[in-house]
């Protein structure tokens, strides 16, 4: 004796489930959110470059001409050498989709349930999500040639606190230039232990002081494109907060505070990132995304080639979709990093 419909074959067979006419449940990620994606693989927050490699230009130092002088002084007059080049290779990223000119056949009206031809896309896409992802919270080796340069590699760890945070293992330079020769191209550090107001708090506080610069002479021109803070941690601490913060059996200060259950430093949302829940020591980076951003090679940002039919497969198309681009940060001192140590997730 039948129990559920289910169990009827006369109902399987005449009865079409209700789906929801193209649409479906998106299972494809284990990321609760994803960063670079919303803050730097857009095309309306990038800049295009051509060149075999990524440039921009930093001045340096002041020409240290300045002196109080008496009457009839003798001028000292000379030509500083004040500007460097940052330089970052390209970095390229393909993925792909293909279709059987008969499925699509198949897919066809009235019997279309969603978009065949629409979920191999989106699915492709999610593929490039995942990877700019990964790749943006990790710094490859110094012998890597394709992995992009994600934020450890711009912003170093260091168990001193201050403007500490050169270059990561392995390497010289950041960006071509060095931290030992360019004194001022180097992020702010500091080493905590615990979540609390008197360590983590205090130096984090600390960090945003010394990081926030001010144009030296105005109306200069500059790249950054407007102060733009993002904090960005692991669970383990963003989870500490909110148990501090929510119990309120600790202050934890003036700069930091619950809105809508989310713990906000000085009115900014600091967020979990999955990718950090790897690293044991606990890192807080600030980011201010005036300064650092994306550049994508000019005409090689998502250009898309149709094979069609491939090539052995006369039945089958297929899409390619490559970028050409890389991470950059063009001031690092506007950057910071806290952490219990300097190891990265390996």
């Amino acid at each position: 004796m039948a129990t559920q419909a289910t169990d009827l074959g006369d109902v399987v067979i005449t009865t079409l489930a209700e789906l929801g006419e193209n649409k479906f449940t998106d299972l494809m990620s284990d990321y609760q959110n994803t960063v670079a994606l919303k803050r730097l693989i857009k095309k309306s927050k990038m800049n295009f470059q051509a060149g075999d490699e990524l440039q921009f230009n930093l001045i340096t130092d002041h020409n240290n001409s300045a002196r109080f002088v008496g009457l009839g002084e003798t001028d000292i007059v000379d030509i500083s050498n004040v500007m460097a080049t940052g330089k970052i290779p390209w970095r390229h990223i393909t993925w792909n989709w293909a279709m059987e000119r008969r499925l699509v056949a198949m897919n066809r009206s009235p019997r279309k349930i969603v978009d065949l031809v629409k979920t191999q896309r989106i699915a492709a896409m999610g593929s490039a999500i995942i990877k700019f992802e990964s790749s943006f919270w990790k710094v490859p080796a110094a012998d890597d040639n394709i992995s992009p340069y994600g934020v450890p590699y711009h912003i170093v760890k260091s168990n001193s606190e201050g403007f500490n945070g050169t270059v990561p293992s392995g390497y010289t330079t950041v960006s071509n230039l060095s931290p030992t020769t360019y004194a001022r191209w180097r992020n702010w550090t500091a080493q905590y232990a615990a979540v609390t107001k008197d360590d983590l708090i205090r130096k984090w506080r600390k960090a945003a002081h010394y990081t926030d610069f001010m144009p030296l002479v105005d109306d200069i021109p500059q790249y950054n494109t407007g102060d733009d803070y993002g904090f960005y941690t692991n669970y383990a601490v963003l989870g500490t907060m909110e148990e501090i913060l929510e119990s309120q059996n600790e202050n934890l200060g003036t700069d930091v505070a619950s809105m809508d259950g989310k713990v906000v430093f000085r009115r900014t949302p600091a967020m979990a990132v999955k990718e950090l829940d790897l690293d044991t020591t606990n890192p807080i980076y600030g980011i201010n995304w005036g300064e650092f951003k994306t550049a994508g090679l000019t005409g090689e940002w998502m250009k898309e080639t149709v094979t069609d039919p491939v090539a052995g497969q006369h039945t089958m198309m297929a899409t390619f979709t490559d970028c050409t681009f890389n991470f950059y940060c063009r001031n690092r001192r506007r950057m910071f990093v806290l952490a219990t140590n300097t190891g990265l997730p390996g």
